[in-house]
């Protein structure tokens, strides 16, 4: 896999999920803003390029570990899986999570008042995705499979609302909206930290949080990076 200055983050991170942990270490948003070069992120970030490039051929030549090669899927079986495991995900752990921050809130509240500013913006953002997976599930997502089978069949599909693009684009822009608000969430709780007078809920609900960013940022590099490309390049390509 070649790495340069050049190379694309979200298409590396599509080709090798792998370098992923690299990008979050140095925090680079390889998801929402993964259409930036290397060379764009560093500059940015006052990051030295060649100490990356080369962590990122490091992992990239290291045979070792699990890859998924999600970018080889047909689009209807990434559709489901996304919306089987990450859709589910997110439905099932904002459940799990609620009760923790409110009693957080309750119990240290006071002592650390930004803690209320975080259980607003995981309220906030899981409101907003339960309304955007919807959109995906009952529009997009058969629209992509609908698409597949047309071409596997060699017949025509156009989706109710016109070219896929439109919605797509919507997509990406609430994906952008989620990746701002769990950056804030990070930034209050100094990257999920727990304080020296935090307790095991403490802990644990940081934990959690932690972990369902982690899950958001392969959802939605998922979809950024290779399901919502992939299915525009397949509509122009039928179209022609």
């Amino acid at each position: 896999m070649e790495v340069s200055k050049d190379t694309i983050v979200g298409d590396l991170v599509a080709q090798d999920y792998r370098v992923a942990s690299v990008f979050k270490q140095q925090g680079i948003d390889f998801c929402c803003n993964g259409n930036r070069s290397i060379a764009e992120v560093c500059a940015e970030d006052n990051i030295a390029i060649d100490p990356l490039i080369d962590a990122l051929k490091e992992v990239a030549q290291n045979k070792g570990g699990s890859n998924i090669d999600y970018a080889s899927w047909p689009l209807d079986l990434l559709a489901d899986y996304i919306e089987k495991t990450h859709h589910r995900y997110v439905e099932t752990k904002s459940r799990e999570i609620m009760p923790f921050l409110e009693k957080i809130v309750r119990v240290h509240g006071e002592r650390h008042p930004e803690l209320a500013k975080v259980e607003q913006l995981f309220k906030d953002s899981v409101g907003e995705l339960s309304r955007h997976m919807k959109k995906e599930e009952l529009m997009l997502f058969p629209a992509i499979r609908k698409m597949v089978q047309a071409k596997l069949t060699n017949t025509k599909s156009e989706a109710p609302f016109g070219s896929i693009s439109g919605p797509i684009n919507v997509m990406m822009e609430e994906h952008d909206t989620e990746g701002e608000r769990f950056r804030e969430i990070s930034k209050l709780t100094n990257h999920f930290t727990v304080p020296a007078d935090g307790c095991n809920t403490y802990k644990i609900t940081l934990l959690m949080l932690h972990e369902f960013e982690e899950d958001l940022h392969l959802h939605i590099h998922l979809e950024n990076n290779i399901l919502f490309p992939k299915s525009i390049a397949m509509e122009k390509q039928m179209a022609q």
